[in-house]
């Protein structure tokens, strides 16, 4: 089980160096966190999140296997970790909060049922899922192929990741060409990081500059050295990069790529184990959101919009599988 990280220390230090403005009166509900001499333009990080809320579709609610309607609950798991904004936690550090728990909230209230959420580590979703402890998953999960042999996949979401760099850089990402020479962050371990050192390759091979790739261990320090300019972009997932754009006005998105680089468009999918007769009902669950506009509200106040589906696909093609 991984260390519970709390949004608390990550905001306090990025307010400490000058990134975010954390503002509001003592009521935790009025907690928000908005860009620097903005006022009213903040995301609500406080635990009463005036959530939007849905309603039961007799339809849609049919389709969910018996058992399950006559329990009245949904059984949601989720990561443990904290990632705005997707799932992280609220100023109180125990009311969970984010893109997922809201989409996860009106899913549940489309089938009548009601959303009970646990946070695991990360392999114990699936552990979960297998065990059919969990009824879905909605945590940021990409749909890929060697996934697909042991869940189903309702997508809800474009994976993308995204180059940020400080505001007004005049600088754009389209590709290798565009990062030669410049020095560019990244989490080691990623598939941005293997993009990366592959753009890097290119470059040299076409005889220009590779990329001076940088490490370091805390989100937090990736933003600091951009800001300090030790560094020209940082290259990691496209919310994240979209939701620290949005809370502290100091960056800009200046490149987004497919998740699964130029193979395949990555999307983000609610996950069900395989056979469980879920993954219908979930995605015409999320095509009834997306054309009653909940979907596009929900996507709107996490600062998610350009990472929005027209439609829900059932077990659309995925990541290719990995040599080993």
């Amino acid at each position: 089980m991984t260390v519970r990280r709390t949004l608390t220390t990550a905001l306090a230090t990025l307010t400490a160096a000058g990134l975010l403005t954390a503002c509001g009166g003592s009521d935790a509900a009025e907690d928000v966190i908005s860009a620097k001499g903005q006022k009213d333009t903040g995301i609500n990080i406080g635990p009463d999140q005036k959530r939007i809320r849905g309603k039961k579709v007799d339809a849609i609610a049919a389709e969910v296997p018996a058992a399950i309607r006559e329990r009245g609950t949904l059984r949601i798991g989720g990561s443990a970790d904290s990632s705005p904004p997707l799932g992280f936690y609220a100023t109180d550090d125990k009311t969970r909060i984010g893109a997922d728990i809201d989409l996860a909230t009106l899913l549940a209230d489309t089938l009548g049922l009601k959303p009970t959420f646990e946070q695991v580590s990360w392999e114990n979703l699936f552990v979960g899922l297998d065990s059919s402890k969990f009824d879905a998953v909605l945590s940021n999960v990409t749909v890929t192929e060697e996934r697909k042999e042991k869940y189903d996949f309702a997508t809800y979401r474009l994976d993308n990741i995204a180059f940020e760099a400080k505001k007004g850089s005049g600088w754009k990402v389209k590709g290798p060409a565009d990062v030669a020479g410049k020095t560019i962050a990244v989490s080691s371990g990623t598939n941005q990081e293997k993009i990366l050192v592959d753009w890097s390759e290119q470059n040299v091979k076409a005889g220009r500059k590779p990329v001076e790739i940088k490490y370091f261990q805390n989100i937090t320090d990736y933003y600091i050295a951009l800001q300090s300019g030790r560094i020209d972009a940082y290259f990691g997932p496209s919310p994240s990069a979209n939701y620290h754009v949005a809370s502290a006005g100091q960056s800009e998105v200046v490149g987004t790529l497919s998740g699964g680089g130029d193979a395949i468009q990555g999307k983000i999918a609610a996950t069900t184990k395989k056979d469980s007769g879920l993954v219908e009902a979930y995605g015409a669950a999320i095509d009834h959101l997306i054309e009653d506009g909940s979907y596009a509200k929900v996507l709107k106040r996490w600062g998610l919009s350009n990472e929005a589906v027209e439609k829900s696909e059932i077990n659309p093609p995925g990541l290719p599988k990995t040599e080993n």
